[in-house]
């Protein structure tokens, strides 16, 4: 690091926990985010302030005027750019020496495992259970940690799911694939149930917290499944244990 990065990320080098070998570890790192609209945002961009070195962004979907409620990345300039190119914009401005790619399309099974085979963290982004269970598969088949997030309504959740980890639950662990196919998608989206502004931002930090801390090797992993009552401000956790029968994670890891 020149003089220059040290005073930038002075304020986690003088973490014991990060110290200048996290943040040596942070800028050598690749966290894949997918999906970059309202929890995308935030995590995007404080990966990128806090030195992350690559970053990919992927999204096929453009900045409508009902995403600027929430999705910080993005501005009025930006109504009908795509908003991979936008967040990637963004991230930069804060930024300039972290390398942010954007990537404008829905990745398939194939590419999606290919694109996790780079990176050393993906975090999940998205709002369709379709998408959702697409990640946790390419998570299992390269062994890449997953952080996944969710935002509704007033509510919120996080889990992390590690490959690396015998004893660590899949996606599909904590929710069983069902029969209802496509109409699952449609039951949890914002464009249907409506999200207040800020709770995408509480749990889109929570993720690129947690990201930081396995990319720089700070601290404990989060365990289990917390989740947020935005109305209430209660936080609560679950402990989320492997399921021997899981039809997803049972057939591609051998039972711990």
């Amino acid at each position: 690091m020149n003089d220059d990065a040290l005073l930038r990320y002075s304020r986690q080098i003088m973490l014991d926990q990060i110290d200048i070998d996290g943040q040596e570890r942070l800028l050598a790192s690749h966290a894949l985010i997918i999906g970059a609209g309202g929890l995308g945002s935030p995590v995007a961009l404080y990966l990128a302030a806090a030195g992350v070195g690559r970053l990919t962004l992927v999204d096929d979907d453009v900045v409508e005027l009902s995403n600027l409620q929430r999705q910080i990345a993005h501005g009025q300039a930006d109504l009908g750019r795509f908003k991979a190119e936008s967040a990637a914009e963004s991230s930069r401005a804060l930024n300039p020496d972290c390398r942010v790619t954007a990537r404008v399309e829905r990745l398939g099974a194939e590419a999606l495992a290919a694109a996790m085979q780079d990176a050393d963290v993906v975090i999940d982004c998205t709002d369709r259970f379709s998408s959702r269970y697409a990640i946790n598969r390419a998570s299992l088949a390269t062994g890449t940690p997953l952080v996944s997030g969710a935002a509704i309504r007033f509510s919120g959740q996080l889990a992390i799911f590690d490959p690396r980890d015998e004893a660590s639950p899949c996606y599909a662990c904590l929710y069983p694939p069902d029969e209802r196919g496509e109409q699952a998608d449609d039951e949890l989206r914002c464009a249907e149930n409506g999200v207040v502004a800020p709770l995408v931002g509480v749990i889109g930090t929570f993720q690129a917290l947690e990201a930081l801390k396995l990319l720089a090797g700070a601290g404990q992993p989060h365990r289990g499944l917390s989740t947020f009552d935005g109305l209430s401000g209660e936080w609560r956790r679950f402990n989320v244990p492997r399921d021997p029968a899981c039809p997803v994670c049972s057939a591609i890891r051998p039972s711990p």
